[in-house]
């Protein structure tokens, strides 16, 4: 992913979902489109957004129930509803789901991208700290504070290893997938592998879990 701010964008009217594209595009966004819940639940976990704009009525699986299961795995990013269910109780439900706004359609281009713009300033001050089993990241500062007391410095290959797993906490990422988010100036996937020893050596040898086959995740760290 590129330094934009990015926005996933769940949509099925397909030319509703070009009209986005092209509109978030020419705001300086960018922005990766899906049609189904099924890609939403895969790109949401797979991949770190700056916000979710997520269609409630979706094939596959309805757009709250994705929210829902991105939350229970660990998925912060905040997300817009867009849904034709716009009466105060579809708007109450929405939000109890784990939603941080809702709009109704049809919508006014420019409220939408003004709800965005508000979305990203209140997320803003806590996109680059983030808990996890274990420990607090501080990114800006690259530190770690673990639950014990001890306060570990980074570098910023560590950090921003660190950063990707901690934002998806029980996700499994492959080295194919950590290099095209993390390494994205490597050409060898055993690179992942050195940062990976790099973080056990600072933070514990049980801070990242190797899944046999698959690749790594981030663990309890003790």
């Amino acid at each position: 992913m590129s330094n934009e701010r990015c926005v996933l964008v769940v949509e099925d009217d397909v030319r509703l979902a070009s009209m986005l594209q092209e509109i978030l595009e020419s705001e300086g966004y960018a922005v990766v489109v899906v049609h189904d819940g099924q890609r939403a639940l895969h790109e949401g976990l797979s991949w770190h957004f700056d916000v979710l704009l997520l269609d409630r009525g979706l094939p596959a699986i309805d757009g709250l129930d994705v929210l829902g299961r991105l939350r229970d795995r660990g998925v912060t990013t905040p997300a817009l509803i867009l849904s034709a269910l716009s009466n105060p109780a579809d708007r109450v439900e929405g939000l109890d789901r784990g939603a941080e706004d809702y709009l109704g359609k049809p919508f006014d281009i420019d409220e939408l991208l003004a709800r965005l713009r508000s979305l990203l300033r209140r997320h803003a001050a806590t996109a680059d700290t983030v808990r996890f089993p274990g420990g607090l990241l501080e990114s800006a500062s690259r530190t770690v504070a673990l639950d014990g007391g001890r306060v570990v410095v980074l570098s910023e290959r560590e950090n921003q290893l660190l950063l990707h797993l901690a934002r998806r906490p029980r996700q499994v990422f492959t080295r194919e997938v950590l290099i095209d988010s993390v390494f994205t100036d490597a050409d060898d996937e055993g690179v992942v592998d050195t940062y990976v020893h790099y973080l056990r050596k600072k933070l514990g040898r049980s801070c990242v879990l190797t899944v046999r086959g698959v690749g790594y995740r981030l663990r309890e760290i003790s």
